[in-house]
């Protein structure tokens, strides 16, 4: 949803071109030049850097890599690159939409990130049977056909260190041995309240002066009627983006008029809601570490449902027989995310690759780091590629066998 118009944007490429070629004459070759173009950055990315360590400049000494990053665009903003092909206003602000998460406004994001246009357009949005819940339960699943052995509710109390490494980890119930440990939690809670003061990598002070991703507020609502004119996916950005974007990343206060996110994943699956109800959840990008009292939550949600109702043209507040909130609070208590982000580190420049926190403790021969906030960056794909880079460098020094599960 824009300004004033509804754009259904389809799953097929040639259908995808037909629907810029209404907006726009020229626009579906356009398209075609764009993605590309992002393809290009796309796989340099995912084959060549993506999986590095970020250990050693010499990572990104490769010729491939070196020839390749003449054309990651680094140096031009995402907005001027997407000028470049697109003249109408809602063909703009949809390519434009998926930098609101990175970490700067468009004009402010390298051009780099259209990558992420291509993996949304090209390669196609899927949806895993079950919810994302059903990854983390596959994944749960192979681990213990291949042996792993899982301790819940066990918070980690302290470690047991000699000559430079982590000998014994302790929780309040038992200790184990360690011949090396790797923290998927928040980097900074890791070294905050893992490691402490003499064995952390970076200051308080370095970690005060990093640029974050926003954080979010999540509103999970159950509906006790069909909502057909919804979508699975569904953006809401008929108000200013720029506006929006100001008060995140400038500004850091709550947005007047904000974008927001609504998915209803029963669309899909009818496994995620009664018969005759829907699952529906909201989410509005906000600047990381705001207040987020119930008051400010609420305010929020009754801009959100009066823009839906307006967009569908009928009541459905009344119809909510579930509701729960999720914010910067609840992120910092369940995950202790440093200033309750959700997005990890901001993508800048100096943000990226070698200058992100590094995946190997400095002081510690056999600890490790893996997560959003190291290489390659935020969200689900990344995080998981980093427990790999991880993973495939821990058994690199410490000469360990293994079976990679496929």
């Amino acid at each position: 949803y824009f300004d004033g118009d509804q754009m259904d944007i389809p799953a097929s490429m040639n259908q995808l071109e037909e629907l810029f070629e209404s907006y726009e004459v020229g626009a579906a070759v356009q398209l075609r030049k764009f993605l590309n173009g992002a393809k290009r950055k796309y796989d340099l990315g995912i084959h060549d850097l993506v999986r590095k360590p970020g250990l050693s400049i010499a990572e990104l000494m490769d010729v491939r890599v070196l020839l390749g990053s003449m054309e990651m665009d680094v140096f031009k903003s995402m907005r001027k690159h997407v000028y470049k092909y697109f003249k109408h206003p809602s063909l703009r602000l949809l390519l434009e939409f998926p930098v609101l998460f990175l970490g700067a406004p468009a004009q402010r994001t390298p051009a780099l990130y259209s990558l992420m246009n291509y993996a949304d357009m090209a390669l196609g949005t899927w949806y895993p049977e079950g919810g994302m819940y059903a990854v983390v339960e596959g994944m749960y699943q192979l681990a213990l056909k291949k042996g792993v052995s899982f301790k819940f509710n066990a918070d980690v109390t302290g470690l047991r260190i000699e000559n430079n490494e982590v000998k014994e980890v302790m929780t309040a119930k038992e200790s184990y041995h360690a011949d090396a440990v790797i923290s998927s939690a928040d980097y900074h809670f890791t070294e905050e309240h893992i490691l402490g003061t003499k064995w952390r990598n970076y200051s308080e002070e370095y970690w005060d002066n990093r640029k974050m991703s926003p954080s979010v507020l999540l509103y999970f609502l159950g509906i006790d009627k069909k909502l057909p004119e919804l979508e699975h996916h569904n953006l809401f950005f008929d108000k200013d983006i720029d506006a929006h974007s100001e008060v995140i990343y400038d500004r850091k206060e709550w947005p007047e008029e904000p974008l927001f996110y609504a998915c209803m994943p029963s669309k899909t699956d009818n496994s995620l809601a009664p018969e005759g109800h829907e699952n529906l959840f909201l989410l509005i990008p906000l600047a990381p570490d705001l207040e987020d009292s119930e008051e400010k939550r609420e305010m929020e949600f009754v801009k959100m449902m009066d823009r839906i109702e307006q967009k569908i043209g009928y009541q459905i507040s009344e119809h909510v027989v579930y509701k729960r909130s999720y914010a910067m609070s609840n992120l910092k208590e369940d995950y202790g995310a440093y200033k309750g982000n959700a997005y990890g580190l901001a993508n800048t420049l100096l943000q990226t690759a070698n200058l992100k926190p590094r995946i190997k403790n400095k002081k510690l021969n056999n600890f490790y780091y893996t997560g959003q906030l190291t290489v390659p960056g935020p969200g689900v794909p990344p995080s998981l590629i980093s427990g790999q880079v991880v993973s495939d460098q821990l058994i690199k020094e410490h000469k360990l066998h293994y079976e990679r599960a496929v």
